[in-house]
């Protein structure tokens, strides 16, 4: 019997290094650092500041580039693309939820969705239409036509959201996304990302905190810019990898 050939995970890191050099000083982020994300998994990336995960965030991002190692997105090596090539991931591949929320605040919260589409060259119907859905995939249609400074940070959070589901991204990566929120409302934003993933979306959840890793189904903790452990959850069980 033939051997089914195992597919390519969504994300694979091999031997990521990152080092920052100011004048004479030399930063080493990230020591050579190894992971695999499968589509469709829930993922956290946890630890201390200064740990090297904030600069994870941004290689997978592609906010950033490798010093040296490999980063290849759906099969493709992309460690060593050029500034308009990671450009295009960003607004294609990846929606980003981040701690501050990037909203304008002096607009409606449908412009706000509109943005990477209007970016993107959508035309105006096109971005209405899907702008829409995903506002009623967050639970915040009637909140369309609201200025985005006249809502509360936990509806805030969820256009946010909507935003970064607006181009139908590969990956839903969020960067501290509860840190300026109460702790209700910080669990119920970690519930609706529990609900997405199990629509079928990745999602890569930077945090400090336990108690919002605890929502994903693995946990990669960092330290000292290496991967320390790589937590599997299964039912009430962990098993460290």
């Amino acid at each position: 019997m033939k051997k089914q050939k195992a597919s390519f995970p969504l994300i694979r890191f091999q031997q990521i290094t990152k080092t920052y050099v100011t004048g004479p000083v030399k930063c080493q982020a990230l020591k050579g650092i190894d992971f695999d994300i499968r589509k469709g998994e829930f993922i956290a990336i946890i630890g201390h500041s200064g740990s090297g995960k904030s600069t994870i965030m941004n290689i997978l991002g592609a906010l950033d580039s490798p010093t040296s190692g490999q980063y290849f997105l759906n099969g493709k090596n992309i460690s060593h693309y050029n500034e308009d090539e990671l450009a295009d991931i960003r607004n294609q591949k990846i929606g980003f939820v981040f701690q501050s929320f990037n909203l304008l605040p002096r607009t409606t919260v449908i412009k706000n969705i509109e943005r990477p589409m209007l970016y993107a060259h959508f035309s105006p119907e096109k971005r209405t239409k899907r702008a829409l859905e995903v506002l009623r995939a967050v639970g915040l249609e009637d909140k369309a036509h609201n200025l985005s400074n006249y809502i509360s940070g936990g509806q805030i959070q969820r256009v946010a959201i909507a935003r970064a589901l607006s181009m139908n991204p590969s990956i839903i990566l969020a960067d501290e996304p509860t840190g300026n929120l109460d702790t209700k409302t910080a669990h119920e934003i970690m519930t609706f990302f529990t609900k997405l993933n199990k629509q079928g979306s990745t999602i890569i959840v930077i945090t400090h905190e336990d108690d919002i890793a605890s929502f994903a189904t693995r946990v990669i903790k960092i330290t000292d810019g290496l991967v320390e452990s790589q937590n599997y959850k299964l039912q009430t069980a962990t098993f460290i990898k």
